[in-house]
């Protein structure tokens, strides 16, 4: 019990793959739980790798979509039209036994309601997406399903041999499940496809309480990556896939024709190989463009490396910048756009369907490229890089205009309005 007066704590109990690092399913879900914490719901979590505190935790090896017997099952099943009895066998021993560990979880931490965070949408791991839809239906236990990505926005799980299991599980039909997403567009498809109606949650950011400066660690970040004092840092803040659309950062640095223009690009290739990092390189060296990976000084957390450099966090690089570019061509919604607002950054934004839709009809202002460089585009971006007070002006409109959009208030009105629908819990 809180105290005379102040009902008891309810218990709420979060479940992915992963809860570790700067991924959105991450870092969203842990703004969830602060939100839900200050209407005093305490969260727990369920996951195959996890950073969260292990009092409040359950890690289950067999979660992580990168457990080899979930690598065995995806490459079995993905690419192909036809399974084998050995594969569905194997689904459904793995499902079983997950839904067992789901049952020991909400026993363990007296859990009242659930958010799947992404395990019903993004089939990565199949069966966990089974055992968490059979453990809702055979408990009738309140849950909302938190979207992100949906299996049909990526065309790698478009031929498949699980289309079954796709349509009973990601996600299911459940009375008891209530279904949020990021962006209007998946809201429409989930409705079209799915035959369920869903609420409109953004990505959000604490904007009511502004970052702090550069501290001790960080005050040196520019001269330790190499940059002189009259260096301008523009700041791609992604990782090195296609869809981020980096050769069009590279072509407007290019225009810009200023050498004390270097393009910091903060993460590094892997995730899709290492072909687009490649061309990246060319394109720059064609250009004229000083391009800097710094993906190895780059980390989760503030740390040094075995060379003994100073390792830096993303939000530790956003004070530095004088100018953040974010050309992709495909978002979910976009967590680097609102990071940079929210360090009062200017951002050069590329006009991709999401932004289109739910982002640029709010009001804010940004050079926007749509799928070009124009000459007023550079002509926006050296302004902002010139004038103190055009910049001041154009950072400070788009922070006014985050606050009112995507501030933690909007979540937890969103939060409070589902879990009074679920429940019947008043705040």
């Amino acid at each position: 019990m809180l105290g005379k007066g102040r009902r008891m704590q309810k218990a709420i109990g979060f479940i992915s793959t992963r809860f570790a690092g700067t991924d959105g399913v991450s870092l969203e879900s842990a703004k969830w739980a602060q939100v839900l914490w200050q209407d005093r719901y305490v969260s727990h979590w369920y996951s195959g790798l996890s950073d969260r505190a292990e009092s409040i935790s359950n890690c289950v090896p067999e979660a992580y979509f990168g457990h080899p017997e979930v690598v065995w099952l995806n490459e079995r099943i993905w690419g192909q039209t036809r399974r084998s009895p050995l594969v569905s066998r194997r689904l459904r021993e793995m499902a079983e036994y997950l839904k067992s560990t789901l049952y020991h979880f909400v026993q363990e931490f007296g859990i009242e309601v659930l958010v799947p965070e992404n395990a019903l949408t993004i089939p990565m791991h199949l069966p966990l997406g089974i055992a968490i839809t059979e453990f809702l239906a055979e408990t009738g236990m309140p849950a909302i399903a938190h979207h992100h990505d949906f299996y049909w926005e990526r065309t790698r799980f478009t031929i498949n041999a699980v289309q079954d299991y796709l349509d009973m599980a990601f996600p299911p039909r459940l009375p008891n499940l209530a279904h949020t997403v990021i962006n209007a567009a998946a809201q429409q498809q989930l409705s079209l496809r799915k035959g369920v109606g869903s609420l409109l949650i953004p990505n959000v950011f604490d904007f009511d309480s502004p970052p702090p400066p550069p501290d001790d660690y960080s005050s040196d970040l520019r001269s330790d990556l190499g940059l002189a004092e009259e260096d301008i840092f523009i700041l791609q803040p992604t990782r090195i896939v296609p869809r981020k659309g980096i050769e069009h950062a590279i072509k407007l640095v290019s225009m810009l024709e200023d050498p004390r223009c270097k393009l910091v690009i903060s993460h590094d290739a892997g995730d899709e190989g290492f072909e687009y990092k490649h061309m990246l390189q060319e394109l720059a060296r064609e250009e004229g463009v000083e391009l800097r990976f710094i993906g190895d000084r780059v980390s989760e957390v503030r740390q040094y490396d075995s060379e003994g450099r100073k390792l830096y966090t993303l939000w530790d690089l956003y004070p530095h910048a004088d100018l953040v570019t974010y050309p992709s061509t495909y978002e979910g919604f976009g967590n680097a756009l609102l990071e940079a607002i929210y360090f009062k950054k200017p951002v050069v934004v590329n006009r991709y369907s999401i932004f289109i839709e739910d982002i640029e009809p709010k009001g804010f202002r940004f050079p926007l490229i749509d799928g070009f460089i124009t000459r007023e585009v550079k002509r926006q971006v050296e302004r902002l890089l010139l004038e103190d007070d055009y910049r001041s002006q154009m950072v400070e409109h788009n922070y006014k205009v985050a606050r009112l959009y995507y501030a933690y208030p909007v979540l937890r009105r969103s939060l409070r309005t589902l879990l009074t629908g679920l429940t019947g819990w008043s705040n």
